[in-house]
């Protein structure tokens, strides 16, 4: 297999959102986007109980992009204005599609609040083509046990697939455009090669654990942790060095103009104002606090 090249290696450094702390390696100074990926949240370990609770995100609205949540650890519950209510596990994803707009809401689950434990997650945006951002909105979530695994030929690395496809192995997320989403849990010494299709956008972030990428790109927790890949190969090769878990990602770019502002990801200034305009108006839905 010839491996793509690695375009640029990312940190993932500390961002502040109101009382949270998280990190955020998509956008940075050096990396806008990587097309159709908008922004990367990694939010946690929070340690959640009853005496600190930061993570309770009441009614918001998104438009114009899909929010993806990949829970690690913990329990979150969601809610939004098309009636779905869910308890999200650790391990579990949820995977909304905003389209012309949604309110939703999340936050650790009063249980798992008294109990006490610690919240941790990604939170992706991935952007919708200008075709699409005004379709209906909907609401997927698969639970962690459900997932189809691709393992390696030694057994040391398994690959959960989360949405679309892994040497025949397809994700039970349906998807808008064409996107990979894969979690994997390499164990020490583990190894494995990875395919990635000529035409997507690629990257890999290391959630924990320390692994080499291709050969030559070491990732390691709050050290370098995030690989972009050039579109000139056809995948890429794992090296754990200790057990370690990581999220690739891959999708077909867009090639269109974004301009965001809060929680709207849109292609032209006066469709942010019309997002303002309709959401004031409650044409996104109601949800109550």
């Amino acid at each position: 297999m010839k491996h793509n090249s690695i375009k640029k290696i990312g940190k993932s450094d500390f961002v502040n959102m109101g009382p949270i702390k998280l990190r955020q390696p998509i956008p940075t100074q050096e990396i806008e986007m990587i097309d159709p990926f908008v922004l990367l949240h990694h939010y946690g370990p929070y340690p959640i109980n009853e005496l600190n609770n930061p993570f309770d995100l009441g009614p918001h609205p998104h438009r114009g992009f899909e929010p993806v949540t990949f829970l690690i650890q913990g329990e979150q519950l969601h809610r939004d204005s098309l009636g779905n209510e869910s308890v999200v596990k650790a391990g579990d994803v949820q995977w909304t599609t905003a389209g012309r707009g949604i309110m939703h809401a999340e936050a650790p689950t009063k249980e798992f609040v008294k109990r006490g434990g610690n919240l941790e997650g990604i939170q992706l945006w991935l952007n919708l083509p200008a075709e699409k951002k005004m379709i209906p909105a909907a609401y997927q979530h698969e639970k962690n046990e459900d997932f189809k695994v691709v393992t390696s030929d030694d057994g040391s690395i398994k690959v959960q697939v989360i949405a679309g496809e892994l040497n025949g192995t397809y994700g039970r997320i349906a998807t808008q455009t064409p996107v990979n989403a894969f979690m994997i849990h390499a164990s020490e010494g583990g190894t494995m090669e990875l395919p990635i299709a000529k035409e997507h956008q690629s990257l890999v972030y290391l959630l924990k654990g320390s692994v080499t990428i291709n050969k030559e790109a070491t990732l390691s927790f709050n050290n370098d942790q995030m690989v972009w890949f050039a579109q000139d190969g056809e995948g890429f090769s794992i090296d754990a060095q200790t057990d370690s878990q990581l999220l690739f990602l891959s999708g077909v770019p867009h090639h269109e103009k974004v301009t965001s502002w809060g929680p709207y990801v849109m292609n032209t200034q006066t469709e942010i104002m019309e997002a303002l305009r309709d959401f004031q108006q409650g044409k996104m839905g109601y949800l109550p606090s």
